[in-house]
């Protein structure tokens, strides 16, 4: 595609497919300059910010994330990412939907909003990628895709913590929605998989679980080789909290724990599951108070970019 409007392809782009360049450092700002819109006629793929953060228990900041990798990815958005055998825009016709809507001041109905804002995306048929937000969104966007999909879904989680801690109570917490996942048959444990876990929880509800130590032993083709033999064929959703990579990597998000997984590391564990049957997709917990340089929301942008290239690679239907 030529440009032929000099820039702002966030609001003038005509052909949903292809790269174009326009100046990195100026121009309405979309993730990856796709074209801000609600019409999903044609569209594989909409990017969607959920701007939630009041379900955190540490630093609270994550609703300004999806605005954060918006604006980093503009430093990607000129070429296809390095290595990669095509450019997942040539495939895909991708559009940034915007973000999510609910009242901040109506909390209880906010995970019944963003179910919502999901099921209306892919009720008319893309894929969803969705920016969080605190971890937490991924739950009523789990429900959604579960519906749409069959559950339980198989879940492959990147996070320093299991998010599965016992409640009882249904809170909206970022350290819970697993737990109900897995108890409500949103997911199945013995066929999903938690990468870079590094914090305590005895319980893992048969959760598959290779924690950060086990991924730096391992190396990134025994992780690829073993996520692979868990999901199978089975229809997958993709969440991947910021702090499973270390907070020298990623010092933008509200719960950093040592000892995580390095952005290498975690991109080329995401680049070796190229066919996985990838049906959902979220990065979550970028929170840029607390950023250095914008390297987390980089960081973010280009798993983001890892996953739309997943989204390509999948089995056709």
């Amino acid at each position: 595609m030529t440009d032929k409007h000099g820039g702002d392809h966030a609001i003038l782009r005509e052909d949903l497919y292809g790269t174009t360049p326009e100046p990195t450092y100026a121009g309405a700002l979309s993730f990856m300059r796709r074209k801000y819109t609600r019409d999903l006629n044609g569209v594989d793929v909409a990017v969607t910010g959920v701007p939630l953060d009041t379900a955190t228990t540490n630093r609270p900041g994550a609703r300004l994330g999806p605005r954060a990798i918006r604006a980093a990815s503009s430093i990607m958005a000129w070429e296809r990412p390095y290595g990669m055998e095509f450019d997942p825009f040539d495939k895909l016709a991708v559009v940034d939907y915007g973000d999510c809507f609910f009242d901040f001041g109506r909390p209880q109905q906010v995970p019944d909003e963003i179910e919502k804002h999901a099921s209306d995306i892919i009720g008319q048929g893309p894929g969803l990628l969705s920016l969080g937000g605190d971890h937490f969104v991924a739950y009523p966007l789990l429900k959604a895709h579960a519906k749409k999909f069959g559950a339980p879904l198989s879940l492959i989680h990147f996070d320093a913590h299991s998010d599965t801690w016992a409640d009882e109570d249904g809170r909206i917490d970022h350290g819970t929605m697993f737990f109900h996942a897995a108890k409500q048959g949103l997911v199945d444990p013995a066929t999903s998989v938690q990468v870079g876990l590094r914090t305590t929880n005895h319980d893992t509800l048969g959760f598959n679980v290779l924690d950060a130590p086990w991924v730096h032993d391992n190396g990134i083709d025994a992780i690829v080789d073993k996520i692979r033999s868990v999901v199978g064929d089975r229809p997958v959703y993709l969440t991947f909290d910021i702090d499973c990579l270390d907070p020298s990597c990623a010092p933008g998000t509200g719960t950093p724990v040592c000892g995580g997984l390095t952005t290498h590391q975690a991109l080329s564990i995401l680049r070796g599951l190229a066919g996985v049957n990838i049906v959902g997709m979220d990065v979550v917990e970028v929170a840029p108070a607390y950023d250095v340089g914008e390297i987390t929301a980089l960081a973010a942008a280009a798993l983001c970019m890892e996953m739309l290239y997943l989204y390509a690679c999948r089995p056709a239907a």
